[in-house]
């Protein structure tokens, strides 16, 4: 389960590459390391257009899971968005992109515990993007804070590929490379959506150092 990730690429190739029209981020600083129940940016379809907005990392959690629970942490991976819960956030108003320059999952070690491995593109492009849902929810998110009402998201997971199946063997994130997919997966009906759902090809990523370069 991807739990970190970094966004440390230039904000207007943010814009060029999903075609953002409006930018409501302010001054977006590097983000060399995105952990859940924190503040991230995301493309999503506002009403003049695709917007660069900040969100909140992790989904609303299933009721069933919260007895017992008093705070509501999120779900930041989603397997089965056709689920009921999910199924109401599919349409086009609830889908975003999530942009991301390098991903981590969990590597299990001999002594039984675990260090994140990174990955990147193998093509030299910094940039890339989760498949995404997002929602506007209220909910106590810290307890500190009590109920608040924020912007969500998380993103589609698949079967691994063969460079992330090394280490993670159960699944990877959804991550779009080409401009033709970020338009499917953001105006497209639900069905060829969803043909997105599925691992890179072998070989499009591969092991990178932990991503703590500064904005270029």
């Amino acid at each position: 389960m991807c739990n970190l990730y970094s966004m440390t690429s230039n904000p207007q190739a943010i814009r060029d590459i999903a075609k953002v029209l409006e930018d409501r981020t302010g001054n977006l600083q590097s983000l060399p390391e995105i952990y859940p129940n924190t503040m991230a940016p995301i493309v999503r379809n506002g009403e003049n257009g695709r917007e660069l907005v900040m969100a909140r990392w992790g989904m609303p959690t299933p009721p069933g899971y919260l007895k017992g629970h008093k705070v509501d942490r999120g779900v930041t991976n989603i397997r089965n968005p056709t689920s009921t819960w999910w199924k109401r956030w599919e349409g086009v108003a609830h889908r975003c992109l999530v942009p991301l320059t390098a991903f981590s999952e969990p590597e299990r070690l001999p002594d039984g515990k675990s260090r994140p491995v990174w990955f990147a593109r193998n093509d030299g492009e910094p940039l890339a993007f989760f498949a995404g849902i997002w929602c506007r929810w209220t909910s106590v998110r810290k307890l500190a804070d009590g109920e608040t009402t924020d912007d969500l998201f998380g993103f589609l997971t698949t079967e691994a590929n063969r460079e992330v199946g090394a280490i993670h063997p159960k699944a990877m994130p959804v991550i779009l490379t080409q401009p033709d997919e970020l338009d499917v997966w953001m105006d497209a009906p639900v069905a060829e959506a969803l043909r997105l759902q599925r691992p890179l090809p072998n070989g499009v990523i591969a092991r990178a150092v932990e991503p703590l370069s500064p904005l270029e």
